[in-house]
């Protein structure tokens, strides 16, 4: 059973403004909590160590999820998205962890996830894919038998990422270097042919990247 989770809450949240010109992202206001709470509450029932990453507005942030049980935060104000799987102690993890962005609303199948992944053989990445949505920017998969070939924001598949991944610091720092975001991990993965993606998709999934998005999300 993985451990370890990791939630992404560094963005800024542009395009979420003027909601986020006093708040970060992450606690934008959803059923009478924050989308980072309830991420954080989804996960704990499952997983034992939460950590988050802040930068915008870093210290609100740290303190609203620390109160909401998170095991530890990083900083990661200025560094890329992939930063701290190199510069925190999370690198010397040799175990998998999920990852997910504060942004996802979303239901795991967490023993079907799990399996799968032991059943690639525990890659040092494994991407969790979900059907691409109409008006949806994504980054698309592309790959023989799981293993990906090619990621992709143009040219259309039929799955994209979700902003979900289950992977392995230690073995990530071993097969790659820090060379910029979780793009140019995945792109010396795949040159080695380490990058995986799941068949098993999330139950539920959304993603809150405006204020209308998540307008529309609490009236739901």
């Amino acid at each position: 059973m993985i451990r370890h989770a990791v939630i992404l809450g560094a963005g800024r949240g542009m395009r979420m403004m003027p909601l986020t010109a006093t708040l970060p992202k992450a606690m934008a206001p959803y059923k009478g909590s924050t989308l980072i709470a309830q991420g954080i509450a989804k996960m704990a029932k499952r997983i034992a160590n939460i950590h988050v990453t802040v930068g915008y507005k870093g210290p609100v942030l740290a303190q609203h999820v620390i109160e909401q049980g998170a095991s530890s935060v990083f900083t990661t104000e200025g560094r890329s998205n992939a930063w701290w799987i190199y510069h925190t102690l999370l690198r010397h993890l040799d175990e998998p962890i999920y990852v997910l962005t504060c942004d996802n609303v979303v239901e795991l199948d967490f023993d079907l996830l799990e399996t799968n992944y032991r059943k690639l053989d525990s890659p040092a990445c494994m991407l969790v894919p979900v059907r691409p949505v109409a008006g949806l920017e994504g980054d698309y998969i592309f790959h023989e038998n799981q293993r990906v070939t090619e990621v992709d924001r143009h040219k259309p598949s039929d799955i994209y990422c979700s902003g979900i991944q289950i992977l392995n610091p230690s073995r990530l720092n071993a097969a790659t270097r820090d060379d910029g975001d979780f793009y140019a991990v995945w792109s010396q993965l795949i040159a080695q042919g380490q990058l995986f993606v799941s068949s098993v998709y999330p139950k539920e999934w959304c993603v809150v990247d405006t204020l209308e998005q998540l307008v529309r999300l609490n009236e739901e």
